[in-house]
């Protein structure tokens, strides 16, 4: 963790470690050499209801400041969230319910707070102010910007192009964002690099308000497990922030050795002299990869769990997959009914949640990768009949014991 004694130049390095821009770090620089503490400001539009790694990313960074002591706002967008972010979207977002909004939110706040600190974190809502601004400020609002910056934006200017329809309400979500930043006196505003324009937006409109423009900074999209696309749940490359321990730990145990060093920089709040030291442990051979990755898992999974249960997950990581051991009996036991005499392997696979599909399941199988009763299986075409005794199933990580039942 970064100390607020550090020199004005290791505070710049420290909150700006990871990111990908920062618009300007001569300003930012400034406002931190004043000492006094800075509003930064994070918006959220809680669209869906659980968070993964990626996602964290963001929230580690407002964690850096916290660790320096500045004010961190966490801003749940309920109003804009209405209208819907048209970020990296060819045709018109679907808004959310105000219901949708408000349960999604209290999902978020339960599990931001495992990296941010509650005491030190500001939860605001953006309807506060905005529902309040009304029709004469929203038309003010919109004064302050025109219809040609709006098109340089990428998302809009292809749409435009194509002949895709823009709703005009989509050009008040920047608007809105950047009345946001108006609002709370915002002297920095973070989010990630698909939300640069609308970061800017508010840069640009706050000095209209005879405000100080705010610092912009972003983060990476961060890869997922397969270390080529984005951070998913769709894709199934995910690691969830409130998965259990064993999983969370397993999963970041399968990324690639070079993909592990871009988790540390975004994952963790080692500097970047730290992790270039621990490279170069592992690059003259005084640390194995493993280790490292290991310890990266350790430390990951104690933040979202505990320092104990990351050592419990590492030991049962290393009995599994290092000595061949399984806790047989520690696994949860699935009853899976039947209408036929038998399942398929790769059907029972699917069932038991061990693939997203029975094509999934083909696949794992085909590739070396799932067993049945401890043996390696190879033929997706395998059946098994109901039996009262469970039988263990595995696929890489996961293992559950199932017992397969006909159904009456």
């Amino acid at each position: 963790m970064a100390s607020p004694s550090l020199t004005v130049d290791e505070q710049l390095a420290y909150l700006t470690k990871g990111c990908v821009d920062v618009v300007r770090p001569g300003e930012l620089k400034t406002k931190l050499e004043r000492g006094a503490p800075l509003t930064v400001k994070v918006g959220f539009d809680p669209t869906a209801p659980d968070l993964h790694l990626g996602h964290t990313v963001l929230l580690r960074k407002m964690k850096h400041f916290q660790d320096l002591g500045h004010r961190v706002v966490f801003l749940i967008g309920d109003f804009t969230g209405l209208i819907g972010d048209p970020t990296g979207r060819s045709k018109t977002r679907p808004p959310l319910t105000a219901e949708e909004i408000a349960g999604n939110a209290d999902t978020y706040k339960s599990q931001v707070f495992k990296i941010l600190d509650p005491a030190k974190t500001v939860v605001d809502f953006n309807s506060r102010w905005l529902q309040a601004l009304g029709a004469e400020g929203l038309v003010k609002l919109a004064a302050r910007y025109n219809v040609a910056q709006m098109l340089e934006r990428r998302d809009f200017k292809q749409r435009y192009e194509s002949g895709k329809p823009i709703a005009v309400h989509e050009f008040l979500y920047p608007l809105a964002q950047a009345y946001d930043s108006v609002f709370l006196k915002a002297d920095v505003e973070l989010g990630g690099t698909d939300q640069l324009f609308n970061l800017n937006v508010g840069r640009d409109i706050m000095p209209a308000y005879a405000l100080e423009a705010q610092v912009v900074m972003t983060t990476p999209l961060l890869e997922g497990l397969d270390g080529v696309e984005k951070m998913s749940k769709s894709l199934g490359n995910y690691v969830g922030v409130t998965e259990p321990a064993d999983e969370m730990f397993g999963k970041l145990m399968s990324v690639s050795d070079e993909l592990m060093w871009r988790y540390d920089l975004l994952l963790t709040d080692y500097s970047v002299g730290e992790i270039d030291a621990i490279k170069a442990r592992v690059a003259e051979g005084t640390v194995h990869p493993k280790q490292a990755k290991s310890d990266l898992a350790r430390r990951i999974v104690a933040d979202f769990h505990s320092a104990p249960d990351a050592d419990r997950a590492a030991a049962a990581f290393e009995a599994r997959f290092s000595r061949g051991e399984l806790q047989v009996d520690d696994l949860p036991v699935l009853t899976i009914d039947i209408d036929e005499e038998s399942v398929g392997l790769a059907k029972l696979l699917s069932l038991a949640g061990l693939a997203s599909s029975a094509s999934d399941a083909t696949r794992k199988i085909q590739q070396g990768g799932a067993r049945l009763n401890r043996e390696k299986v190879s033929d997706a075409r395998m059946r098994i009949e109901p039996t009262t005794n469970p039988v263990v199933l595995e696929v890489g990580r996961k293992a559950v014991r199932v017992v397969v039942r006909r159904a009456s």
